[in-house]
């Protein structure tokens, strides 16, 4: 079975998300839509496999690699040797770099490869990795960035009834991550991302005073991220639990963090790393090491399912993050949200659900 063809399709899907005008503003301009970027793999034999490559406001870029340089690579060649394919297309790019728009581009190929074999397999992609140890997931409900004590309160609020049991926050101001506290009580775990903003030092300062309001991890306090050094520095010389990964792609890299005890949470993201390929061997390469997987799974479609397919085959102590907030359609369609925070481990061939086609057709922008 050959690829005949290698599509992208970008989705902006508004969104409402109850914070201020400062909600969500990453990547150098605030969200005013959720953005992703699908990848569409066609075969001769008529299946179609889907992928998601990291997007957001770096689409075009990911969307020109995949057009104009991987699908070239591909079209043609074997769909079914998923790992030789992208080995030998990390060989030949890697001038362009190892981690940003390439990786990016590859993994939405990765993901999209996996959802091809399971459904040439007629199975889901965890039989294929080895069989879901769980039926269901709980979910945590990933705040965006509100800014504001009172988006975050009403927002922490949202969550909590509508069934989760653990949120995570993307603030770094103190008295809205207080405000989250007090919204939730003292029983409920508050994750903490930070994006990489400090110093070393700072970071350390930092982390001494959240540790009084008791975080489940801090996410990400260090810049650049691939200090690693200065993570596992951080780690030693705090009581709060030290999390990253998601800026890192390729299995070198994790084992690099892995071998230097940086974190107590590693958390590699589907389509940022390599894909499926790479989280299965991050997860094996962490439970050697004892640390324990939370991918980052900030997306709704593709992305989302690689993360919970892996999670349910290789988590020990179940949890998948949700990104939460509430968009127009969701892009799998209404069976694919969490329900008292929790959602089923898809049973349907490879990924176990395609992007709805009345979502494309709504809202695609290119």
């Amino acid at each position: 079975m050959k690829i005949t063809k290698l599509e992208t399709i970008v989705l902006r899907i508004p969104y409402t998300s109850g914070g201020s005008d400062e909600a969500s503003a990453w990547g150098g301009r605030r969200w005013d839509t959720a953005d992703a970027l699908l990848v569409r793999v066609e075969t001769d034999a008529g299946l179609v496999g889907w992928g998601e490559a990291f997007g957001y406001n770096v689409i075009p870029a990911t969307k020109a690699v995949l057009d104009e340089i991987v699908a070239p690579l591909v079209v043609g060649r074997p769909a079914d040797a998923i790992e030789p394919l992208l080995l030998e297309a990390q060989q030949k790019l890697h001038i362009f770099g190892r981690g940003g728009p390439v990786i990016y581009a590859l993994s939405g190929l990765d993901i999209a490869l996996w959802d091809l074999a399971g459904k040439i397999a007629n199975q889901p992609v965890h039989r294929l990795l080895g069989g879901a140890r769980h039926s269901e997931m709980p979910c945590y409900a990933s705040l965006i960035r509100y800014g504001t004590p009172q988006g975050v309160a009403a927002n922490v609020g949202r969550a909590l009834d509508a069934g989760f049991e653990a949120v995570k926050l993307h603030e770094i101001d103190h008295g809205c991550i207080l405000a989250a506290r007090g919204a939730a009580g003292p029983g409920i775990p508050i994750m903490l991302d930070v994006n990489c903003p400090w110093t070393l030092s700072e970071a350390l300062r930092h982390a001494d005073l959240l540790a009084e309001m008791t975080p489940a991890w801090l996410e990400e306090p260090v810049w650049p991220p691939e200090d690693v050094e200065s993570l596992a520095w951080l780690r030693t010389r705090t009581r709060v639990p030290i999390a990253a990964g998601e800026n890192a792609a390729t299995v070198t890299q994790f084992a690099q963090i892995l071998s230097s005890r940086a974190v107590d949470v590693l958390q590699p993201s589907s389509t940022k790393c390599g894909g499926i390929t790479t989280l299965r061997h991050v997860f094996l390469l962490a439970a050697a090491a004892n640390t324990r997987v939370v991918p980052h799974s900030f997306y709704d479609g593709p992305g989302f399912l690689a993360a919970l397919h892996c999670a349910a085959v290789f988590q020990t102590d179940p949890l998948v993050e949700w990104r939460f907030f509430d968009l127009e359609m969701p892009p799998l369609g209404p069976d694919w949200i969490p329900r008292d925070g929790r959602i089923p481990v898809p049973q349907g061939p490879g990924l176990g659900a395609d992007p709805d086609p009345r979502v494309i057709e709504r809202y695609r922008a290119g």
